[in-house]
């Protein structure tokens, strides 16, 4: 079976040859499988958010390889990577247009990649569809079609995102900390949200995540990272048993004494 994700021992070094040199990504080694919805997490610096935006294209990589869905796109820049991928922020004021209504941001969404603009107009038949995803969100923004999105609240915000993230199906959806920003009730909200969108259009996800309940609440696999590199992946029955003790636990012995020490230390 070919893989939607296929990371090939990629390394990414910032301000190499400085004193603020700092490896962030030390051969990362990963395959997804379609339809595999990954949930990745790790302390502070350990490459969660550098891995995505590897694969975003925000940067390009120093050694290794990026293939999705069968296609190298590792040196490709980042706007040739959109039509590959969707991507919700952790800033709910990134990924949409703040001075434009609902249905302006979701038109440009479903009309990415095709060349012309919103001159001609938001058919009937698209208002219709646009209503229907609204609808599924159950956040009452139906019939708020013509509203600003600057207008929204932060959890609405991603809702929308999400949605205009997956309109046009993309082989990968990146998740980078979706709902750090928001409170523990809309974040959980967000997060139903997140799980049924990706069920429903049977997309391929990464999730990173600071949040370990989290982690291993949602998605099919498990990943933890440190020091930019995979240290531990669970998948299947095997991470659905999971607790936090477990990962805390197996932090501490793929990171030895260091994080004992660390914690000696903030203790």
């Amino acid at each position: 079976m070919s893989y939607m994700l296929e990371i090939r021992n990629i390394h990414k070094t910032f301000n190499k040859g400085t004193i603020n040199e700092k490896k962030a990504l030390d051969g990362v080694n990963l395959n997804l499988n379609p339809g595999d919805f990954v949930t990745i997490i790790g302390g502070n610096g350990a490459g969660k958010s550098t891995t995505l935006n590897a694969i975003a294209g925000t940067w390009l990589v120093d050694d290794g390889n990026i293939i999705v869905d069968g296609t190298d796109i590792t040196r490709l820049p980042e706007h040739k990577r959109a039509i590959y991928l969707g991507r919700v922020f952790q800033d709910p004021m990134t990924g949409t247009a703040a001075t434009m209504s609902i249905e302006e941001n979701m038109a440009i969404a479903a009309r990415r990649g095709e060349h012309r603009g919103l001159g001609w107009g938001i058919s009937r038949k698209e208002r219709e569809e646009y209503k229907r995803q609204l609808k599924s969100l159950n956040l009452g923004l139906e019939d708020r079609l013509s509203s600003k999105v600057g207008l929204l609240s932060g959890g609405q915000r991603q809702a929308i995102t999400l949605l205009m993230a997956a309109a046009k199906r993309p082989k990968l959806l990146l998740l980078d900390e979706h709902t750090a920003a928001l409170d523990p009730k809309t974040a959980a909200k967000v997060l139903e949200i997140s799980d049924r969108i990706i069920e429903e259009n049977h997309l391929t996800a990464m999730m990173v995540t600071h949040n370990m309940k989290d982690a291993i609440a949602h998605g099919n696999r498990l990943i933890m990272m440190h020091e930019g590199r995979i240290i531990y992946d669970v998948s299947g029955e095997e991470k659905k048993k999971l607790h936090v003790s477990d990962l805390l636990a197996k932090f501490e012995e793929a990171s030895g004494d260091e994080f004992a020490n660390d914690r000696m230390m903030l203790g």
